[in-house]
């Protein structure tokens, strides 16, 4: 049984420079790509992404929500597959709280830029295998 869950893979997911995310495409295919680390992220639950409004991914989640995030850490193996719900936000208040310097790189406009938006993904479940061992848990 995996003992303190939040903390073990909040940790795992903190030292990642890289994350993956998937979305289910209109072929009904899934795509996973790699993105820069969640922006936020509350315990286990709730991650906060920045990305393109434009792009191929914010158009897969408006048709369906239905994702999966994915971190790795391959120094000992190990990893966490996260499965939920992911919104792309538009507002000001989400695009404000995920804001950094040096975002105008990719979106020069500001952080009113309309090509710019936050993808919000809440986990209901996950999977995390370490030691030659996985094991799924629900997420409440």
């Amino acid at each position: 049984m995996l003992k303190d869950a939040v903390k073990t893979i909040g940790n795992l997911i903190d030292k990642q420079g890289v994350s993956f995310i998937s979305s289910v495409g209109n072929d009904g295919f899934p795509y996973t790509k790699a993105m820069l680390p969640p922006r936020k992220r509350e315990g286990i639950k709730t991650f906060y992404f920045t990305t393109n409004t434009s792009s191929m991914r914010v158009s897969h989640y408006l048709k369906n929500n239905k994702a999966c995030i994915y971190f790795c850490d391959k120094r000992f193996f190990r990893g966490v597959m996260l499965k939920g719900i992911m919104e792309p936000l538009e507002d000001a208040k989400s695009k404000k709280m995920i804001w950094q310097e040096g975002d105008t790189l990719y979106y020069p406009k500001g952080v009113t830029d309309p090509d710019y938006c936050v993808l919000k993904f809440t986990a209901e479940s996950g999977r995390y295998y370490a030691n030659f061992h996985s094991e799924d848990f629900i997420i409440e």
